[in-house]
């Protein structure tokens, strides 16, 4: 496959409007799962997501144009599954399973239109949001951020000539490379790409994705991304995410439905799916009350993904709680995913290793690493922390609280009220890059 020369690409800008989301494949693969799950058992239900730009120092809104925003957004309204899209995935073997999307589903599918938007500036940001049926605005997250990503990345290059672009582009790809070098001496390592909701670009983040491919083989193990996964032949890779126990928490009627939510949701979650597919993600409330007050059946399943804990903490409290429980640690797994370093990569596999099957999704730090890349100074190609939540759900406030209370969201009122349901242990403040 001939490789796309990025620097010319991004320097010829000679077009109205260069999409940055020309499929709606180019997501990540946990948001098809969620939905389907969604479509099948909550079509009733309203939601509205709402971009949150954690980055406070970063000013959104002064370095992007609202009309260019306005363009991005409007063209990704306009795309529909493809039939060659359709056909893959509904021929296609996911987690070693045939036919894991009902055709009813599918069905369904073809004609899906991300609905839409709300978009304002309010002190320096952007305040985007997406409300109506929670099967619809679910799809809107991971194109919402990946176009708001690219669309400062390409402001920030705006100032480059050919040369200078060379020299970023060049720079990166080495330092992406010795990284890539030290995952290679790490015997069974097992990386995925979770890159693309932070991404620099789409076409950077495919770069990512073929040198991983060649650069480490066998470890590499596939990638979120499922446009990414059709074109390359790859696993498409991801589970559930938060707004799950977000959306059932906040439609809880009482305490105890709330505190039961997050089992709930992998009550639901089992109906659909096994395997391999059976991870929990314990952190939305606090992993500590989470593994307190959790069934006996929760430890049957295949692993969990420690999502805002430091990783050998985390891990090494799933362990014990799997010990208690009469379970082998070493049959289980754990997926860790929090804005890794390479370096918090070795030291976690060296410290596990034996003890647990363990896996990396390598997100931000592998499609956004900029840092120091550029040929003048700037602070512009620097990844933030940029997300977009589940912020109401049937007319009612959602909370996420994590194990890191510098990632909760949500209205004030409502996470003390969390905080006096579920409890504050082990949650432990820490600065969030990424």
């Amino acid at each position: 496959m001939a490789k796309t020369d990025i620097a010319r690409r991004v320097y010829n800008h000679t077009w109205k409007l260069d999409p940055i989301v020309r499929s709606l494949l180019d997501t990540d693969f946990y948001k098809l799962l969620m939905l389907q799950m969604i479509w099948g058992m909550y079509p009733k239900v309203e939601t509205t997501f709402s971009l949150i730009n954690r980055t406070t120092s970063v000013r959104l809104a002064d370095e992007i144009d609202e009309q260019e925003l306005r363009d991005q957004l409007d063209h990704a309204r306009t795309l529909r599954f493809s039939k060659k899209e359709m056909i893959w995935l509904g021929g296609n073997t996911f987690y070693g399973r045939k036919q894991i999307f009902e055709p009813e589903f599918l069905a369904w599918l073809e004609d899906f239109q991300l609905p839409e938007y709300e978009l304002s500036k309010r002190d320096g940001q952007y305040e985007l949001s997406f409300s109506g049926p929670w099967m619809y605005t679910t799809l809107w997250e991971i194109p919402a951020l990946a176009i708001i990503n690219e669309l400062r990345s390409r402001a920030a290059m705006r100032a480059f000539g050919p040369f200078a672009l060379d020299v970023l582009y060049a720079r990166a790809k080495a330092k992406m490379w010795a990284k890539t070098e030290r995952l290679k001496a790490l015997p069974g390592i097992r990386i995925s790409d979770f890159g693309t909701r932070r991404r620099h670009s789409f076409l950077w983040q495919r770069w990512c994705v073929e040198a991983l491919k060649e650069g480490i083989g066998g470890a590499f193990t596939g990638t979120s991304n499922v446009l990414l996964a059709m074109d390359n032949d790859l696993e498409a890779l991801g589970t559930n995410a938060h707004e799950l126990p977000m959306v059932f928490a906040a439609l809880a009627n009482s305490e105890e439905e709330l505190k039961q939510s997050p089992y709930k949701v992998l009550q639901d979650w089992q109906r659909y799916y096994g395997g391999n597919l059976l991870i929990v993600l314990p952190d939305a409330f606090g992993t500590a009350s989470f593994l307190r007050d959790a069934p006996d059946w929760v430890a049957d399943w295949t692993g969990f993904r420690p999502d805002s804990a430091p990783p050998i903490e985390g891990g090494e409290k799933i362990i014990d709680w799997w010990r208690e429980r009469g379970k082998d640690p070493r049959q289980k797994l754990l997926i860790f995913s929090d804005g890794l370093e390479v370096e918090t990569i070795e030291e976690t596999y060296r410290h596990f290793r034996g003890k647990v099957r363990m896996s990396f999704g390598w997100g931000t730090n592998l499609t956004n690493d900029f840092e120091g890349c550029a040929p003048t100074e700037t602070n512009s190609l620097d990844a933030i922390s940029l997300v977009c939540k589940v912020t109401e759900a049937n007319g009612r406030p959602a909370v996420k609280l994590s194990d890191n209370p510098a990632k909760a969201t949500g209205d004030q009122k409502e996470i003390k009220r969390y905080l006096r349901i579920f409890g504050e242990k082990d949650r432990v403040r820490q600065l969030v890059k990424v």
